[in-house]
């Protein structure tokens, strides 16, 4: 679904013909395949995980490399082309929210990529449907609570029914019960053959909804796998600033011997041994 090749970023100016020593990278010699497993990106700030996704959304244009998108290039396109095959939710809901009302931020997205009215209608309601929001159709977005303003953010991308949705730290603001919320959406795009992406510095939700990890480090890969093989790589977790949820961190001070990546997991754990 998304192909990324020798990709090259840097935020200084660049002659595009090939890396300069001295230069600053964001992003150094990227290369992956994104397919229809659920994805996490992980590193520190600064690890080049916003830059990344910002040139799959063709926000960012890369100095060197090959993007393409839905075997759609993403040098030879516009973002809002884009737009129809990949839905991205910002980090900050206040950076994507900009009308008066639930409902009419819920429908611009699909509006905008040329969905019918009535069609648009149908999956915005089924999206705030999901999110609980179908209450409260004619509030201001910027009345809601924070946490309910990132479901509508994400309530809004998943009504344009694109092939792919990144989600930017889908947990952030949210108690238990919206965390369940958008755990439940992550399934069903799942199940509906949806690619879901995230970037995300929240290891236990990785844990717990992603089959593959890609962590990022100083602007390069540095892993890329499975969850138990990623979480289980000390070594190099480490050498990216990162600590394993906690679950496993549980398991491994316990000395049950099995890569546990969930409260569940170690409860199983416990009663096996």
């Amino acid at each position: 679904m998304i192909s990324v090749q020798n990709l090259w970023f840097s935020y200084e100016p660049d002659d595009r013909k090939r890396p300069n020593p001295d230069k600053k990278y964001a992003l150094r010699d990227i290369s992956l395949e994104i397919d229809k497993r659920p994805t996490a990106i992980i590193g520190q700030n600064g690890a080049g995980k916003t830059t990344f996704v910002r040139i799959l959304k063709g926000l960012l244009t890369a100095n060197r490399g090959a993007v393409t998108v839905m075997g759609e290039d993403v040098s030879r396109t516009t973002a809002a082309r884009l737009a129809r095959n990949i839905g991205l939710v910002f980090q900050n809901p206040n950076d994507q929210l900009f009308k008066k009302t639930v409902m009419d931020e819920a429908m611009f997205g699909p509006l905008n990529i040329g969905m019918g009215e009535g069609a648009a209608r149908k999956s915005v309601m089924r999206a705030l449907d999901i999110m609980e929001l179908s209450d409260k159709l004619d509030t201001n977005p910027h009345d809601l609570a924070l946490s309910d303003k990132k479901l509508l953010c994400i309530a809004s991308v998943m009504a344009m029914d694109t092939d792919i949705i990144i989600l930017d730290e889908p947990t952030i603001s949210q108690d238990y019960v919206g965390r369940e919320k958008v755990k439940r959406v992550i399934r069903l795009l799942r199940d509906e053959g949806k690619s879901v992406m995230t970037i995300i510095h929240d290891m236990d939700f990785v844990a717990e909804c992603f089959e593959r990890i890609i962590v990022f480090n100083e602007g390069e890969k540095l892993l890329d796998g499975g969850a138990k093989e990623v979480f289980s790589d000390a070594e190099m977790l480490k050498k990216a600033h990162l600590e394993p949820p906690y679950a496993l961190q549980l398991a491994i001070s316990m000395g049950l011997g099995e890569v546990c990546l969930t409260e569940a997991d170690v409860i199983r754990c416990m009663m096996e041994a």
